[in-house]
């Protein structure tokens, strides 16, 4: 693998910007380069960025990652990787245990392609969710949290399962919580739960919530919810910012509550994301997609068509979030979830070389991928 020079680039430090080169050699960036022969990318003074990190996402380009295929997961990574989004976690849906254990039995199997996102992950977004927060979850396969049923779709993932999501109102939740939080990062989600409720779960071990916001009671002044809570607690909430899911004060709002080491931006998006509007599936219930909202038939909200490239775009320029801010979120805040920040998520000497290279209008001029240009 040769080596590799990214000149007249600003270069994410963590908290500000450094104008300097940015040197790779055998896969990871370096402090110096063993030969002066090497590949030199101009950044002509735009951004050179860590690769985004996703940890909730369904799909793209018409594929789904509960599609269980490695066909699927091989298309979407691709598509992930074109788009700047380096490592990936995709997300599953409420489905019953059988369908849930041969998705997991395939990404397990998975082996990454030197052109594709690399796979570090599953975010398991049900069925351990209120029956009366489904969203775009399909009620017919919602269940308490069950511990041997976890524990059996870990063992079929290899591990993979890197995060849980559950609402802390419904029966067992606590126990689940309390046994397996040290093992996987639970997340608060698809919950009714008071703040009250929200903050017994957090004490029990939880750590992360779900599309903050979204498919959860609004943060009220004498009823602070799991918002509250989370804030209380220090936790990491995911939000979309597509400019469909939330109103731009309302992530301002969060960025300021929760501070920018703590948020973190996903996608959410399905199979949509990348093709025309048009119908589509999530979950195995019908989707109509125009623009980048993407509804169930009774119109609601039904993950986005946006990747996670086009949702930081949309933080820095509609919603005036600052661009170290929206890196942190996309990268570094997320690997760090993860478990993954001594490998991923920062331009630091001895990471992975997973690089962006944006023009000063964040457009995509070059991804890096373990070392190689794609």
């Amino acid at each position: 693998m040769g080596a590799l020079r990214i000149t007249n680039a600003r270069v994410f430090a963590g908290d500000a910007f450094e104008q300097r080169d940015l040197l790779v050699e055998d896969g990871r960036i370096v402090e110096e380069l063993s030969s002066t022969e090497c590949e030199v990318i101009d950044a002509c003074g735009g951004y050179a960025i860590p690769g985004l990190v996703d940890v909730h996402s369904h799909g793209a380009v018409g594929y789904d990652f509960c599609d269980g295929t490695h066909e699927a997961i091989d298309a979407i990574c691709r598509y992930q990787a074109s788009r700047g989004v380096t490592a990936y976690c995709p997300a599953t849906m409420t489905y019953p245990e059988e369908k849930l254990a041969a998705i997991a039995r395939c990404a397990a199997e998975h082996r990454d392609a030197d052109d594709a996102a690399a796979l570090v992950g599953i975010n398991m977004e049900g069925p351990y969710i209120s029956p009366r927060k489904v969203g775009a979850q399909n009620p017919a396969y919602v269940q308490a949290p069950d511990i041997a049923m976890f524990r059996r779709l870990q063992e079929a993932a290899g591990g993979l399962f890197k995060i849980v999501d559950i609402a802390p109102e419904e029966p067992s939740a606590l126990d689940f919580i309390k046994a397996e939080g040290d093992k996987v990062r639970i997340s608060i989600a698809h919950t009714c739960a008071t703040y009250d409720e929200a903050h017994a779960a957090f004490e029990a071990g939880a750590k992360h919530v779900t599309h903050l916001f979204n498919a959860m009671p609004p943060l009220a002044h004498r009823e602070p919810g799991v918002i509250g809570a989370a804030a209380d607690a220090g936790a990491t909430p995911e939000i979309i910012a597509d400019g469909v899911h939330i109103h731009p004060a309302a992530v301002r709002a969060a960025f300021k509550l929760f501070g920018d080491d703590n948020m973190i931006l996903i996608s959410d998006s399905m199979m949509a994301t990348g093709l025309d509007d048009g119908e589509y599936s999530l979950g195995g219930q019908a989707v109509t997609v125009r623009g980048n909202r993407a509804t169930l038939h009774d119109g609601t909200l039904a993950g986005s068509a946006t990747d996670l490239m086009g949702c930081l775009r949309v933080a820095v320029r509609d919603m005036d979030i600052p661009l170290v801010a929206a890196v942190k979120a996309a990268s570094c805040n997320p690997a760090r979830a993860l478990g993954l920040s001594d490998e991923r998520g920062s331009l630091e000497a001895g990471r992975i070389a997973d690089i962006v290279v944006l023009d000063e209008n964040l457009d995509i001029v070059h991804v890096v991928l373990r070392g190689r240009m794609l």
